[in-house]
């Protein structure tokens, strides 16, 4: 990698003035050894997939192992439409793209693992849904994508993106990051406000443990993809209103891998703990699988 850093991304950036979508698929060209063409030819083949999942559940429920989550993206895509929302149908749409790409996973269709397959609908929304809102071009939504997957790369090479390993902060809080940057770049913000507002999505969810309900990712997962969907949407703002993110990202990153390291084993996708041990929980489990 021609980079390792946030501050390295974003001092590569600086001098030509370049965006950090066009750095990172240069480094992806080296990396890869294919051209840039052929990068965006991949970035399309997976936004393909997101754009597939994002929409299949949204037409009514699919079949998931204990029902925990059928129907739920088709429900929220109804509210979107309902008139009745408290935050407008733009945020009850993303929420429910992001519970669509959630459902089929559980259903064992095809989704984009982004990072993780348990995080798979946060990037997606977010990606679709600011390009309908906005009439991004799609060329604009494939450097958004590109942005993503730079961000995700250097969370997963001095951190970790794995709930087993860090806990739901390192999967669905590494997407958010990954889509709160995206989101800037896509609207047209500097690398700095983007790299902020990584940094911000991801403060916003420090410490979120991994207590996936019968030990299926279902729930709360799926509705983790939907709030950290939001929560990228609202760091992006953040940072292109101007704020800054007083710790740098390199560091907020840091802290994240070691507060993962904090957790105890019940609360890192062992669903022995959290909202998997409540009676509740147990309940479920001993329903679905006898236990």
């Amino acid at each position: 990698m021609i980079y390792h850093t946030f501050r390295e991304l974003l001092d590569l950036c600086g001098p030509k003035g370049q965006p950090l979508w066009q750095v990172i698929v240069e480094n992806e060209v080296q990396l890869s050894e294919i051209s840039a063409e052929q990068v965006f030819e991949r970035l399309e083949s997976r936004y393909q997939v997101m754009e597939a999942s994002a929409s299949k559940a949204l037409a009514g429920p699919l079949p998931t192992v204990g029902h925990l989550i059928e129907g739920v993206a088709s429900t929220q895509d109804r509210h979107a439409a309902s008139g009745k929302t408290i935050c407008g149908p733009f945020i009850n749409e993303v929420m429910a793209m992001a519970l669509s790409c959630s459902e089929v996973n559980a259903s064992m269709g095809k989704i984009c693992a982004a990072p993780t397959a348990g995080a798979c609908g946060i990037l997606p929304a977010v990606l679709i849904g600011l390009s309908r809102e906005k009439g991004l071009s799609r060329r604009k939504t494939l450097e958004g994508l590109a942005t993503a997957s730079g961000v995700g790369a250097i969370i997963t090479k001095n951190a970790t993106v794995a709930g087993a390993e860090g806990g739901c902060q390192a999967e669905c809080g590494v997407a958010a990051a990954m889509a709160a940057a995206a989101a800037v770049e896509m609207l047209g913000g500097s690398p700095e406000e983007a790299v902020n507002a990584a940094a911000l999505a991801l403060m916003n969810v420090m410490g979120l443990v991994c207590d996936p309900v019968a030990g299926l990712v279902q729930v709360p997962c799926a509705q983790r993809n939907a709030s950290q969907a939001v929560n990228a949407l609202i760091s992006a703002d953040m940072a292109l209103g101007g704020m800054k993110s007083i710790i740098p990202c390199d560091q907020v990153v840091e802290a994240m891998a070691k507060v993962g390291r904090m957790l105890p084993m019940e609360l890192r996708e062992t669903a022995l703990g959290g909202v998997a041990a409540t009676a509740a929980g147990k309940a479920y489990t001993k329903e679905i699988f006898g236990l």
